[in-house]
């Protein structure tokens, strides 16, 4: 290995310690590597130190105009250089005007009826359908209900406690009544799965951040366990130690996939359209638009006013005029 490939790699490890450092998700930090990989592989294995804006701007402009990349994917790849220039090299860098990038077309939200909805459910069973249901009656996003801990599901308060959501904020929502019985019952199975892990010598979870090292035994503890844990252990790329992980998120899009063609549903729907739902139908019930911005964790009310529109009948709820002939 030459010097010049070794410099990156360390580039690469002092950018990896700064993402863990800053506590961003181990998903953030294998996209942001990766970009910083097709960011300098671009510019013929150029040290980042050696470049600057031009470069930054040669390669997202390559993204937009010549990959036809989606303006999030684009905005990723920037994030991530600008991770890479202002955290690692300790560089501040200036917009530039003249960078071309890929405009976010602005859409409406895919939105299923209550019809649709609970079609939807009855062609999943067990987790799939336990999991399912929180997003559509809790308003949950697909990794906010994978990574659920047991102690934050309140079955007295009726309440959940969303962790670490989109942003890095906590938010609190409903537990739907109908789902304390079936929630329960699956806590069980989980409970058991746990007391078999920790008799095999095992049964320690991932603490977020630096809990690990404050309260040492708090990763065995039953409340800090997953809600939907994987079917197998697995080694956690951080410690190197065997672990049982929370459920792998693509097992539900999968199943929601399967069960979506199976209710006849024509819609390009997803998990993260049952959310979408939750918002429309409150809406539709006649709750106020602040209560539901709060219930889905939204940062501005112009995020949550997207629903609005939704509620709009026919064209902008205006009765054509050939239905009043």
């Amino acid at each position: 290995m030459n010097n010049h490939t070794e410099n990156k790699l360390r580039l690469l490890d002092q950018a990896r310690d700064k993402l863990r450092l800053k506590h961003y998700s181990y998903r953030t930090e294998q996209s942001y590597i990766a970009w910083m990989k097709r960011f300098i592989f671009f510019h013929n294995k150029l040290h980042p130190a050696a470049m600057g804006e031009k470069e930054i701007e040669a390669f997202l402009t390559h993204l937009a105009v010549k990959r036809n990349v989606s303006a999030s994917t684009q905005n990723q790849a920037l994030c991530a250089l600008l991770f890479l220039y202002k955290e690692v090299l300790g560089r501040e860098l200036t917009w530039l005007d003249s960078m071309q990038r890929a405009k976010r077309p602005a859409r409406l939200p895919v939105v299923l009826t209550a019809l649709e909805v609970q079609k939807l459910l009855n062609n999943l069973q067990g987790r799939s359908w336990l999991m399912a249901s929180l997003l559509y009656g809790a308003g949950l996003r697909l990794m906010e209900c994978a990574r659920l801990r047991v102690k934050d599901v309140d079955f007295s308060r009726h309440e959940i406690i969303v962790r670490e959501g989109k942003g890095n904020k906590d938010r609190i929502t409903m537990l739907p009544a109908a789902l304390a019985a079936p929630l329960q019952s699956h806590l069980e199975k989980v409970k058991a799965l746990h007391a078999q892990d920790l008799t095999e010598g095992f049964g320690d979870v991932a603490l977020p951040f630096a809990l690990a090292q404050k309260y040492p035994n708090a990763g065995r503890e039953w409340g800090w366990q997953y809600v939907f844990p994987a079917s197998k252990r697995s080694i956690d790329p951080y410690s190197g130690m065997e672990r049982r992980h929370h459920i792998d998120e693509q097992t539900l899009q999968r199943a929601v996939k399967q069960a979506i063609k199976s209710a006849e549903i024509h819609k390009p729907a997803s998990c993260h359209t049952l959310r979408h739902s939750f918002a429309t139908h409150l809406l539709q019930t006649g709750y106020d638009i602040r209560t539901v911005q709060e219930l889905l964790g939204h940062k501005d009310v112009s995020t949550t006013m997207i629903y609005t529109h939704v509620l709009n009948k026919g064209g902008k709820g205006v009765i054509s005029p050939l239905d009043q002939l």
